[in-house]
């Protein structure tokens, strides 16, 4: 998450379909009172808005939000799957990760939040759901509102310790991807004491990536890391403008990793 990057390459099959999405997010009106769509302008930075030292209280205004999540690195047009492929923690257990923006909507501290269904399978079965909450600002930053994340256990999914919504049992609302990330910004991305401290910073630009969906000479990258719950384990992720995220690989910690396979739209 650095300064502005062009555009990157697609394959041309795939550009269609990005632009495409971007139009239609763009374009699309909404029935809620939050207005469609947004361009970054000048404002405080996600390191501003959401920073990881301090006391921590994001202010969160509804009539800050629009309906329209269309973030050019995380944009979320309700109908559109995103599937990854990749390895466990320990770096050889096969998994799978579908993540699909839905139509449904939920209201969080009055503002209302994109409900994207995401579920990891490992070699056929799925072993987690969730469901996370996404909502845009003005300026364009995707903040992260809470997850209701069931995990496997003996057969049965039992709600996870880390499920949070912001504004229940001292939970906060972070930043998942700022509006127009800064090389070196750094912000928080989820705050639930004892449970859920996730955090990023931006390491600018990622270079060229090759995943199994295509191959991009322009990326932006970020680091994750949570270092009170997780000490020693960081993240990195890589997007692109248009697409979304396209890989993650754990540097440290474990040897997690997932690459974008394929796009779908319904």
């Amino acid at each position: 998450m650095t300064g502005r990057l062009e555009s990157a390459a697609r394959p041309s099959g795939a550009f269609a379909a990005a632009m495409l999405v971007t139009a239609l997010a763009t374009a699309c009106g909404s029935s809620e009172t939050q207005t469609a769509s947004t361009q970054p302008t000048a404002s405080a930075s996600a390191s501003e808005l959401a920073p990881i030292h301090g006391k921590y209280s994001p202010t969160i205004d509804p009539a800050n939000f629009v309906a329209t999540i269309d973030n050019r690195y995380f944009p979320l047009l309700p109908g559109t799957g995103f599937h990854y492929r990749g390895v466990a923690e320990n770096g050889k257990t096969p998994q799978t990760d579908d993540m699909v923006v839905t139509d449904k909507t939920k209201k969080i501290l009055g503002v209302s939040c994109t409900v994207v269904r995401d579920t990891v399978s490992s070699r056929g079965r799925a072993i987690e759901h969730t469901l996370d909450w996404y909502a845009q600002d003005r300026q364009g930053n995707v903040w992260y509102m809470g997850e209701d994340t069931g995990e496997l256990h003996r057969g049965t999914f039992v709600k996870a310790d880390d499920s949070w919504q912001a504004g229940v049992d001292g939970a906060e609302a972070g930043i998942i991807m700022p509006g127009d990330p800064q090389q070196g910004g750094a912000y928080r991305q989820e705050y639930y004491p004892h449970y859920a401290l996730d955090q990023a910073r931006v390491l600018g630009p990622g270079g060229s990536v090759k995943v199994p969906y295509g191959s991009y000479g322009d990326t932006l990258l970020t680091v994750e890391t949570a270092p009170k719950l997780d000490p020693g384990v960081a993240e990195r992720k890589w997007y692109v403008p248009g697409v979304g995220d396209i890989k993650e690989h754990t540097v440290s910690g474990n040897h997690e990793e997932i690459v974008l396979v394929r796009i779908s739209h319904s």
